[in-house]
C-alpha cells in the first residue's frame, strides 16, 4: 500500500492553475481590470476560469464586448446567457455608435474588424480600465506567439513587440505610467486542442456555431462565408447549403466556416487533433490581407 500522495497535476490542471493564478495576480495588482468577452469559445473558457478563480465570490470586474454590428446572433445570445448566469456587469462598445459619434471613420473600405481598434481604445480610456483580459493564445498566430502574458500598451494603446518585459519564473511586471494600460492573456499557453478538451471536461456551454450544422454559404477566396445582407454575393458567387462548423467566430463578413461532420465535443477534439492549420489561418479573412496582418493590427491596439 502506497503511503505517498501523488501531487502531480495533469496537463489540463496545470493550465487551469496557471490561468487562475494570472487572474488573481491581476485582480490584486491593478486598480480597474476588465475582461474582453465576445461570446466565443476562448472568451467563454476565460470567463469560466475567472469564475473559478474568485469562487464563491462574484467575478470582481466587468466584461466588455466590442460589437461590430455584424456579429453572429447565436454568439450574442450565448454572451447574454453567460452574463446573466454569472451576474457580471456587461459593457458593450458598439462600432456602429463609434461611427455615429465620429470616434472611428467608416470610409467604406476599412473592415468592421479594424474599426474595433478605435472603439476598444475609446472604451478603455473612457472607463479608465488599467488592465484588459484577452482570450488570445500563442498557437493562433505568429504575432500572438511573440506576445507575453502581460502585454504592455502605451498611452496611445499601442503594442511594441520589440519592447516587451521579461517574464522569468512567471513573474509579471505590471508597472504603468499615466494613460498606459496592460493587456493580459491568461490562455497564452493553451492550444485550440486544450480549449476543446477543457470544454468537454468542464461541460461548458458554447455557441452552436462551433458544431456541424446546415448553413447557406458561398465561397470567396477559398473560404466559406455565411450568406447575409451584411455580406452580399459578388458576381460569380453562388449560395449553396452545406454542412459546416466554425472554428472561430467574429465579424460574420470576415469569418469563414469549414466543412465538417463534427457535431459533438468529442468529434471536434478528434478533428482539431489532426488539423495542421490554425483556426485563424483556416477561417479568418482579416488575417489574409498580408503576412503581418495580425501584428499590424495589434501594434495599433487590437485584441
Amino acid at each position: 500500500m502506497s503511503t505517498h500522495v501523488d501531487y502531480r497535476l495533469s496537463h489540463q490542471d496545470q493550465l487551469e492553475a496557471e490561468s487562475i493564478f494570472i487572474f488573481r495576480e491581476v485582480a490584486a495588482e491593478f486598480e480597474k481590470p476588465v475582461l474582453l468577452f465576445s461570446g466565443g469559445k476562448d472568451s467563454i473558457v476565460m470567463l469560466h476560469l475567472a469564475a473559478k478563480a474568485f469562487h464563491p465570490a462574484r467575478i470582481p470586474f466587468p466584461v466588455l464586448q466590442v460589437d461590430t454590428g455584424y456579429d453572429f446572433p447565436e454568439v450574442l445570445a450565448t454572451r447574454d446567457e453567460w452574463v446573466e448566469r454569472l451576474g457580471v456587469r456587461l459593457h458593450v462598445a458598439s462600432v456602429e455608435q463609434a461611427i455615429a459619434d465620429g470616434i472611428v471613420v467608416d470610409d467604406g473600405r476599412t473592415t468592421r474588424n479594424r474599426l474595433q481598434i478605435g472603439t476598444l481604445l475609446h472604451a478603455i480610456e473612457t472607463h479608465g480600465w488599467t488592465a484588459a483580459f484577452g482570450g488570445g493564445r500563442r498557437d493562433e498566430d505568429k504575432a500572438r506567439a511573440k506576445e507575453r502574458v502581460y502585454s504592455h500598451r502605451d498611452d496611445f494603446g499601442q503594442w511594441d513587440p520589440k519592447n516587451q518585459r521579461p517574464e522569468l519564473w512567471s513573474l509579471y511586471n505590471g508597472h504603468l505610467r499615466e494613460g498606459e494600460h496592460m493587456r493580459v492573456f491568461p490562455l497564452s499557453n493553451w492550444t485550440e486542442l486544450d480549449i476543446w478538451q477543457y470544454i468537454g471536461r468542464e461541460d461548458i456551454t458554447i455557441p452552436s456555431l462551433y458544431f456541424a450544422h446546415r448553413r447557406k454559404v458561398f465561397e470567396r477566396g477559398g473560404l466559406l462565408y455565411t450568406a447575409s445582407p451584411h455580406n452580399p454575393c459578388r458576381d460569380g458567387e453562388t449560395v449553396t447549403e452545406r454542412r459546416v462548423r466554425f472554428r472561430t467566430v467574429g465579424d460574420l463578413t470576415l469569418t469563414g466556416a469549414v466543412e465538417s461532420d463534427a457535431d459533438t465535443v468529442e468529434k471536434v477534439v478528434e478533428e482539431v487533433a489532426t488539423s495542421r492549420v490554425t483556426e485563424r489561418g483556416a477561417t479568418r479573412g482579416d488575417d489574409r490581407f498580408s503576412e503581418a496582418a495580425m501584428e499590424d493590427r495589434k501594434k495599433q491596439g487590437y485584441f
